[in-house]
């Protein structure tokens, strides 16, 4: 049987968790920033479900990234308060994750966002 209320615990805490997230990590907050801004692009530009699908999965998966990323510094942070070249290196590799992430996401955005961007600047300056 379904434990409906567990279900909505595990949904609280995953909530506390990002929110820690935005509250700790200074890119979080960029992130937050990027995010709202995409979206705002997609509805002014008016894209399509596909390029809205490619945007959603790209805004996910810097986030997941940005995630998982502060779960491991936390992690190492417990493990190994004091610097440590195997902790710089599990720290740096988190970050090159999110990097991946970023790059991949400015990618997709040139790619979808730029063309109906670039037409909508056209018009506006005519």
């Amino acid at each position: 049987m379904i434990n409906i209320k567990a279900i909505f615990k595990s949904i609280k805490f995953a909530f506390e968790g990002l929110l820690h997230v935005v509250k700790t990590q200074n890119n979080a907050r960029f992130h937050i920033l990027a995010t709202f801004i995409v979206i705002g692009l997609n509805f002014w530009l008016e894209i399509n479900e596909i390029e809205w699908a490619l945007m959603l999965i790209a805004i996910a998966l810097v986030w997941i990234a940005e995630c998982f990323n502060t779960t491991l510094e936390s992690f190492f942070d417990l493990v190994n308060p004091d610097p440590h070249p195997l902790v710089k290196n599990g720290k740096d590799s988190g970050a090159a994750a999110v990097l991946i992430a970023a790059a991949l996401s400015v990618a997709l955005g040139i790619l979808v966002l730029g063309p109906p961007l670039l037409q909508k600047f056209q018009f506006l300056l005519r």
